[in-house]
């Protein structure tokens, strides 16, 4: 396979991002209002998708997720769009959301930038400039960059999407937004932690990031060991959730998450890798747990805040030397 990458340009950015394992200028936490410790180093962020089920505006997610006690939100594109198409006010939501003391650390949207298809590309990239643009209105800094519309592709040059990445983040740059590749185990591309990586890489673009998930590293069938080859700062949010020990991993879907701790998914070696390699980022807890979405949503969020918080500090993290 040929890179469309200037190959001089590609080199010298590749080498420095192995030799760093991801430069850590490009990191760039947002400071939150609890206090850190060593025991608890990570922020703690609230995927509204965990709620979904519940149709809550996003005012009244913002609105439970400061009460359930997070330190940030990750909303969804489509409930911001939702509230603006209904005459809400970008200006007043950011103020309601630092008035509740919350940072927006990440958000989910579904451009379609990876695809083959020029026109389809083109289009995506559009999109992704509006969702940057609505994002960085309300105070948002990154934003989730999945292989939408390339799901169902077996045969995708990771070169290309590689450059189309690139593409991403100089539109990223432009925007004040760092998109992240986001993995995607259940896609027939980016469903491994190899892959993904492999685009940030070969991207060449120093803020070249991932969105990785517990859930979806263990249904696209990579060992989570190669979280040990990250450094802190290629990971910046990290989807938290665990799963249960049946169904078999090709039949699980997203619905059979559960909260961290409740399933078998090794968290605590997780945690330790990420700390060690130097990440001091959000978790975000992400779930799509229908039998969560009948219940109460407060009761939903706090649960899962309580339950992510137990298993980080079942880590026993301070008693590990920090990473250099």
């Amino acid at each position: 396979m040929q890179s469309n990458l200037n190959r001089r340009e590609m080199l010298a950015a590749t080498g420095s991002v192995l030799a760093a394992g991801f430069s850590a200028t490009t990191y760039a936490a947002s400071p939150s209002a609890r206090q850190r410790s060593a025991a608890e180093p990570f922020g703690y962020c609230f995927n509204t998708s965990t709620i979904r089920g519940q149709k809550l505006g996003i005012v009244e997610q913002v609105d439970l997720t400061s009460q359930a006690g997070y330190d940030a939100i990750e909303p969804w594109m489509r409930d911001i769009d939702a509230y603006v198409k209904d005459g809400g006010s970008l200006a007043d939501l950011r103020k309601r959301i630092e008035d509740s003391d919350l940072t927006v650390e990440s958000a989910i949207g579904f451009a379609q930038w990876i695809v083959d298809d020029d026109e389809k590309r083109k289009q995506g990239l559009e999109q992704a400039k509006r969702d940057m643009d609505t994002l960085r209105q309300i105070g948002g800094i990154r934003l989730a960059a999945p292989p939408t519309g390339a799901t169902k592709q077996t045969d995708l040059n990771l070169f290309s999407a590689a450059k189309r990445y690139r593409d991403l983040l100089v539109l990223g740059d432009e925007m004040g937004v760092v998109p992240q590749v986001e993995v995607w185990g259940f896609s027939s591309s980016l469903s491994r932690l190899g892959e993904s990586m492999f685009v940030a890489i070969e991207s060449g673009h120093p803020k070249a990031c991932l969105l990785p998930d517990v859930y979806h590293i263990f249904k696209g069938g990579s060992d989570f060991a190669g979280l040990g080859l990250l450094s802190g700062s290629a990971i910046q949010v990290f989807h938290v959730n665990d799963y249960p020990a049946e169904p078999p991993r090709e039949s699980m879907t997203d619905a059979h998450r559960v909260y961290p701790g409740d399933g078998v998914a090794p968290l605590t070696d997780i945690f330790r890798m990420i700390y060690q390699s130097g990440f001091r980022g959000m978790l975000s807890l992400e779930l799509f747990n229908r039998d969560y979405w009948k219940q109460d949503a407060l009761k939903v969020a706090q649960t899962g805040l309580r339950k992510t918080k137990a298993a980080v500090l079942g880590a026993k993290l301070d008693q590990l030397t920090k990473a250099d």
